[in-house]
């Protein structure tokens, strides 16, 4: 009778839940060890072999949304299921290669109290070991593995996020010993957000805005910003430049956190990019399934949605691409996308068509912001 109440507890669906730690260097550097002794020990047995690395699994079907308790945010997790690297099988031999170079790697970085970036950490390989790395993507799947084998974050291993992020708006930015920004002041470009998670997490937040407005693209935020719309709609206002990064991502977390209160509102393009873009502010992705509830925020859709293409011409819309098509099954077959979402996406997909944010100019360069106050003072979003 207690087992089953254990078992029906919310605790214990909790021990469902695997996540990378916040480890601090020593801890990192300990794993490591660790796991360089188990390969040893295996290899040194009386009779030996190469040990298969476990990883938790980053598919689909070893994956769930989880719901705060206290909050409104979901996010995508993974649990402690397995996947093997083997040094045996011919197509994995050289991604199990590549998981201990890039630990190697960071345990160096880690040691000698350094941040890389992805980037930097790429072309270090590249040098050093060009038989074993040629792009970007084998170096991200190394770090991703890494994540996976230690479960660590990544910033805990010592790589920072690129970051391509920029803010502006009603929002006071403090950091210890440094000069305070008022991001209502600043230019077009906005404050750059820095891809030190930890330079993030030590800003002091103040705010008099009623909203937080993610927009999809640089070029919207810029027409936003030179026209001050966040002193028309008392607002912060964030752009990743596309597909979001990790920095800008925790960043809108953080904010989300500081300011519960506050809806957050994204603007995309009508595709099924935009939309796979504000899933990802909104529930994180599988691949990073062990860091998402780090990241995730409750974002609302404010637009473009179907019912805006009344206000588009019908020569502004264009045909998807194959790109959108294979984006938008995708999308589809994901357990993860709410039903009004998916609706949204349907109507996509039977129309065959897509709508950009700039389609709105159409009305003159001033309707943008005209659009985008008029949905939020009629709370049209979902």
């Amino acid at each position: 009778m207690e087992q089953d109440l254990v078992k029906s507890s919310l605790f214990f669906t909790d021990q469902r839940l695997c996540s990378a730690e916040i480890l601090a260097p020593s801890q990192v550097r300990a794993r490591i060890e660790v796991a360089v002794l188990n390969f040893l020990k295996t290899l040194t047995s009386p009779n030996p072999a190469v040990s298969n690395l476990a990883l938790i699994n980053r598919k689909s079907d070893n994956s769930g949304l989880r719901q705060g308790l206290l909050s409104e945010v979901s996010s995508v997790y993974l649990s402690h299921s397995v996947c093997t690297r083997s040094f045996m099988r011919a197509k994995d031999a050289k991604p199990f290669t590549r998981v201990w170079m890039v630990m190697a790697m960071c345990f160096r970085i880690v040691g000698e109290g350094k941040l890389v970036t992805q980037r930097e950490l790429f072309y270090k390989l590249l040098c050093d070991s060009p038989d074993y790395f040629t792009s970007q993507d084998q170096v991200n799947r190394a770090v991703q593995d890494v994540v996976a084998l230690l479960q660590c974050t990544r910033h805990s291993l010592g790589i920072m996020a690129s970051s391509k992020g920029a803010v502006v708006g009603r929002l006071l930015l403090e950091e210890p010993g440094e000069q305070n920004v008022d991001c209502s002041m600043l230019g077009q470009a906005g404050y750059a957000i820095t891809g030190d998670l930890y330079a993030l997490n030590r800003l002091v937040l103040n705010s008099d805005a009623r909203y937080i407005i993610i927009v999809e693209k640089d070029a919207i935020f810029q027409r936003l910003a030179e026209d001050r719309f966040f002193n028309q709609i008392p607002s912060i206002i964030i752009t990743a430049k596309g597909y979001p990064d990790i920095a800008t991502r925790f960043f809108v977390h953080r904010l989300s956190r500081t300011f519960p209160l506050l809806p957050i509102l994204g603007l995309v393009d009508w595709n099924p990019a935009g939309l796979a873009i504000l899933c990802t502010y909104k529930f994180g992705s599988v691949n990073m399934g062990l860091e998402s509830y780090r990241y995730a925020c409750n974002v609302r859709w404010l637009g473009l949605r179907a019912d805006d293409l009344r206000i588009i011409p019908q020569q502004a819309l264009t045909q998807l691409t194959l790109q959108d098509v294979k984006k938008a099954k995708s999308l589809m077959t994901s357990k993860f996308l709410p039903d009004s979402y998916r609706v949204e996406l349907a109507i996509m997909v039977e129309k065959g068509e897509r709508a950009e944010i700039e389609a709105l100019y159409y009305h003159g360069f001033d309707f943008l912001g005209k659009y985008i106050g008029k949905k939020i003072v009629r709370a049209d979003y979902i």
